[in-house]
């Protein structure tokens, strides 16, 4: 019995116990999944946003984050309706037409021996199943309507009375429920500090690629460029396969609209620009972060896909990464950690603060 309570009663095996509760708890709720992540994105995303605006505009004169918010939030739903109204059926018949031209490629005999061995290669991926499944997803604008502007009524009260809210949850650490609340609040931190901050790096990524890739796409003289430019956005979302999926459509239709010289192109395009983003936006934006290697990408990404379908995808890699930060498995490069061992070799700091750079926002238990 004392063996049994004193294994218990150990930090990291408490902790982990609790880890498992908490996917369990979400297994059950898996029918939400979609509404949770999308409402933690969201909120995520908007309060980083509202932060940044708020302290620049706080050097000029005194401004509420509550009217920083209802500006972002207003504009936020502007922009939802406008689009809506303006771009969906619009972004529907594009992506019809493309995906239409894919099949038309696909079951057409090719001159070409190169377009032909792509042609037939695409045929076995039957990709008229996965297409027809994708159109009816798109298609499903009402659930999604409802999904979202429920994520954004709860997003935007939670951040306007953000303090209330904190202060009154505070209170369950004086409670007899408080065990479960610091660990809901220990590992809420580490959630917030390593997957909010690498989905904050994916969104920025996959921006800086659609913009560059749209630019690059109108140049070349592609049609349908609006349904090709959200396509792009969300499979840039996917680290180191979506560059390849994405890859398929745009080579296909630039070998209709001006064959193998606009395909190589095209080629030379995306090339430039995961250049620019792997040697000057990754180490921007990572800063101490590893970028994973590419096997274990490729593993996460089978995994989390097999269990979380699509949304695996996305966020296969940043629940992976905040896995790593529970764990404390060290995440800056080998070569920055000597760097920074050099630099600070005359200082007084010890080995465990240099592995571990969050180490100082841990909380003791």
């Amino acid at each position: 019995m004392n063996f049994l309570r004193e294994f218990f009663a150990n930090n990291i095996v408490r902790r982990i116990l609790f880890l498992l509760l908490v996917v369990l708890l979400l297994y059950s709720l898996r029918g939400m999944l979609n509404l949770l992540l999308l409402l933690f994105l969201v909120t995520f995303v908007m309060g980083r946003l509202e932060h940044f605006i708020t302290k620049k505009i706080s050097k000029l004169f005194p401004i509420s984050s509550i009217v920083v918010n209802t500006i972002l939030y207003g504009a936020l739903i502007f922009g939802l309706v406008y689009g809506i109204v303006n771009y969906v059926p619009k972004l529907i018949s594009q992506i019809s037409d493309l995906y239409f031209s894919i099949i038309r490629f696909v079951n057409t005999p090719q001159s070409d021996e190169i377009a032909e061995l792509v042609s037939s290669a695409l045929g076995k991926l039957e990709l008229e199943q996965y297409g027809s499944q994708a159109l009816n997803y798109i298609l499903k604008i009402g659930k999604w309507a409802e999904v979202i502007i429920f994520v954004i009524v709860l997003s935007y009260f939670y951040l306007i009375q953000k303090k209330t809210v904190n202060d009154f949850t505070d209170k369950l650490s004086k409670s007899k429920i408080s065990w479960a609340y610091n660990e809901f609040k220990y590992f809420g931190k580490k959630f917030t500090s390593s997957f909010g901050k690498v989905i904050e790096v994916q969104l920025m990524i996959a921006l800086f690629n659609t913009i560059l890739t749209t630019i690059g796409l109108s140049i070349l003289g592609y049609p349908y460029l609006f349904a090709l430019t959200i396509m792009v956005f969300l499979l840039s979302l996917i680290p180191v396969v979506g560059v390849v999926i994405s890859f398929i459509p745009i080579s296909i239709i630039g070998y209709q609209i001006g064959g193998i010289s606009t395909v190589i192109w095209a080629i030379v395009m995306i090339l430039l620009i995961h250049a620019v983003e792997t040697y000057f936006l990754n180490p921007k934006l990572y800063a101490h972060k590893t970028k994973l290697p590419m096997f274990y990408t490729f593993i996460v990404l089978i995994f989390s896909q097999h269990f979380m379908g699509i949304w695996g995808l996305i966020i296969g890699i940043p629940i992976f990464m905040f896995l790593l930060d529970i764990f404390e498995v060290e995440q800056s490069n080998a070569v920055s950690s000597k760097k920074e061992a050099v630099q600070l070799s005359g200082e007084n700091v010890s080995p465990r603060s240099h592995h571990f750079p969050h180490n100082e926002d841990k909380e003791e238990s």
